[in-house]
């Protein structure tokens, strides 16, 4: 059983937005970026009490402006998913968790050294290029359910 309910639009939504945010990163970075957007569609806590579908998750809007640069700026997000991508998807909503994403709800690429906080959220960890964030403690039970 999966971690959340999907559609293969959903797999779709996903394997684009990996593409386009992590491309660069390979194969593990993609998975991390992916798993962020996982724990979103399952956190029912801060930012994200109202989402509940992945759909939700990447078209979500924040301060007026949509979460993911990617979907903002469009870049490689509105190219086609490709196949390697689509399997990558698959495994984070089947459970796939790997350290520093594995319940970061947040990450970023600040072009410099990782802040200790984005916004209040401690820091879990970084891979290449972009950092990762985890909820303050007690603060998002949700995301921690596997």
């Amino acid at each position: 059983m999966p971690r959340v309910k999907y559609r293969e639009k959903d797999i779709d939504l996903i394997a684009r937005m990996m593409r386009a945010e992590a491309e660069g990163e390979g194969r593990l970075g993609m998975l991390m970026v992916g798993n962020v957007i996982v724990n979103r569609t399952v956190a029912d806590c801060l930012d994200f009490r109202d989402v509940r579908t992945i759909e939700d998750v990447i078209f979500q809007v924040q301060g007026g402006n949509y979460s993911f640069e990617a979907v903002q700026k469009g870049n490689l997000f509105y190219s086609p998913a490709r196949e390697v991508e689509r399997r990558l998807a698959r495994q984070v909503v089947n459970y796939w968790g790997q350290h520093p994403s594995k319940y970061a709800l947040w990450y970023f690429n600040p072009y410099a050294p990782c802040p200790p906080t984005w916004y209040g959220q401690p820091f879990s960890g970084q891979f290449k290029q972009h950092c990762y964030y985890e909820p303050q403690a007690n603060t998002c039970e949700s995301v921690y359910s596997y």
